[in-house]
């Protein structure tokens, strides 16, 4: 589908999370380590019965008018991707600059991926690839020489799509999340050059 892509300051709270980031869990990956670890980790994929949906926007704080409550975001970047009716279909938030947020860890060359959004309607025909792109070539601009990005072990789809972006993982956190404890967060990397 053929999106305009705007990238400016974060702006409209409102019909940013009228986009729902809301997907269905089919399946999870199981991470185990291998020869204690000393052999790496294994990554099995196994079906979720009964499958479930998962909408990040339900966790208290976790919305973008309340980061904007919570730290500083007028650095942030906000990737807009519209329709030519100029109706929004997706959006993207990358974090810079912003001292105490963890995934940053206090480095000013250092930019996160806060977040992903397609309509569910519009996913898979290349819209947030699209904005992912977007989003790595303005923490470019601003001085960053990499991109973090945090998803979870029962977000298969969205691990297979930092995959295929050239991402690396580079941590498994199992208990990262005291909500979900049956949850994993993976973290990663992309180098930005």
């Amino acid at each position: 589908m053929a999106v305009e892509l705007q990238v400016g300051p974060p702006t409209d709270f409102g019909e940013y999370e009228r986009v729902s980031i809301a997907f269905e869990v089919r399946s999870r990956l199981r991470i185990k380590p291998a020869k204690r670890g000393l052999g790496g980790l294994l990554f099995t994929e196994e079906p979720v019965v009964p499958p479930w949906w998962k909408d990040y926007d339900d966790f208290p704080g976790n919305r973008l008018s309340d980061w904007a409550r919570r730290w500083n975001i007028a650095r942030w970047g906000m990737v807009r991707a519209q329709d030519f009716g100029r109706r929004l279909v997706g959006g993207a938030i990358v974090a810079v600059h912003t001292p105490g947020l963890l995934m940053l860890a206090d480095r000013p060359d250092r930019a996160a991926l806060w977040d992903l959004r397609v309509q569910p309607a519009l996913r898979r025909q290349g819209i947030g690839q699209a904005m992912f792109w977007a989003a790595a070539l303005w923490a470019r601009e601003q001085g960053c020489r990499e991109l973090t990005i945090e998803t979870q072990d029962i977000n298969v789809p969205a691990c297979r799509f930092y995959a295929a972006q050239g991402c690396e993982l580079i941590a498994v956190v199992r208990d990262a999340y005291p909500d979900v404890p049956d949850e994993a967060q993976l973290i990663w990397r992309l180098p930005l050059r």
